[in-house]
């Protein structure tokens, strides 16, 4: 452990840094979590998604909460399409309206997103990654694939129409990126999208901490640099801390839920996704306080 924090060490230099909190007014933010439990915003692109339209809207909005004794980590998917007010940005530019969640970040970038993802959530967001999940070809190649259990039997939408099998199977990374992007096949269309997104960094973090990665000096390299071409983080993110931190955690110890919604509906001509908002108070209340218990409870 001690040669893969020093390894580490030696490359955090060279991960992209961004200034996630400069745009964001102290005025008006949750108060910070006082007993060291720790909330990362991750948001994720898909660049060479055949799918996308351009933009710069993010696909993927997550709240993972680490909590204070770092024995667990509860990872909240926030659909892209949620209904949110969007705060006014600090260049008086955009926002200061009900839209689309990802609006935030085609408006006033990540400060503006993290504003927007506090409004919502009423919880502090610590710090900041950005991921690109084209990327994850590359990082689940270093693991040496990673399994995943497809929840059903299907062909892929996409070029070369891989056939995916219903169970357990193991997943190189082009394919695992192919199966992350499937929803059109599925009846709740976005949220199985959501749903294979979550297994596939599941299984990268569970491939990651228990696959003996930091004591082969060969594939903690290989993992090393394909992660950091594909993230960037906030300018006073440790990822050696982060790390250290989290050197116990295990899959069995990684829950996904999905933040509470009504389901889907239009505004105007927009598809969106409609907040369960008593729900989701209870839910976020939780995560404030660190009830690791309540969360889970709170979730299902």
């Amino acid at each position: 452990m001690i040669g893969g924090a020093l390894y580490l060490r030696s490359v955090e230099k060279d991960i992209d840094r961004v200034d996630a909190f400069a745009d964001v007014p102290e005025e008006g933010r949750p108060q910070a979590v006082a007993n060291g439990a720790m909330n990362i915003l991750i948001l994720g692109s898909d660049s060479r998604d055949p799918e996308s339209t351009g933009g710069s809207r993010t696909d993927t909005i997550i709240v993972a909460h680490i909590p204070k004794d770092r024995s667990s980590a509860q990872l909240v998917s926030i659909p892209r399409d949620t209904w949110v007010n969007v705060p006014k940005a600090k260049n008086g530019g955009h926002g200061g309206r009900d839209a689309k969640i990802n609006a935030a970040y085609a408006w006033g970038g990540i400060p503006l997103m993290v504003q927007t993802v506090e409004s919502f959530t009423t919880v502090r967001i610590d710090h900041v990654m950005i991921v690109d999940f084209a990327g994850f070809k590359e990082i689940i190649d270093a693991l040496d694939g990673v399994d995943i259990n497809a929840e059903k039997s299907f062909t892929s939408i996409h070029p070369p129409f891989r056939k995916f099998e219903q169970g357990v199977q193991r997943m190189d990374g082009e394919t695992a990126l192919d199966y992350s992007r499937q929803r059109k096949q599925f009846a709740d269309g976005d949220f199985a999208r959501i749903r294979h997104q979550q297994q596939v960094i599941k299984a990268i973090l569970d491939k990651a901490v228990s696959g003996g990665i930091v004591t082969n000096p060969g594939r903690l390299n290989s993992f090393v640099k394909a992660t950091s071409s594909a993230v960037a983080v906030d300018e006073k993110m440790s990822l050696v801390s982060m790390a250290t931190d989290l050197r116990s955690l295990r899959g069995r110890n990684l829950t996904f839920v999905t933040s509470p919604t009504k389901g889907t509906g239009r505004v105007g001509s927009e598809s969106v996704v409609f907040a369960n908002t008593e729900k989701a108070k209870t839910f976020y209340d939780a995560v404030r306080r660190d009830s690791v218990d309540e969360i889970l409870a709170s979730a299902k």
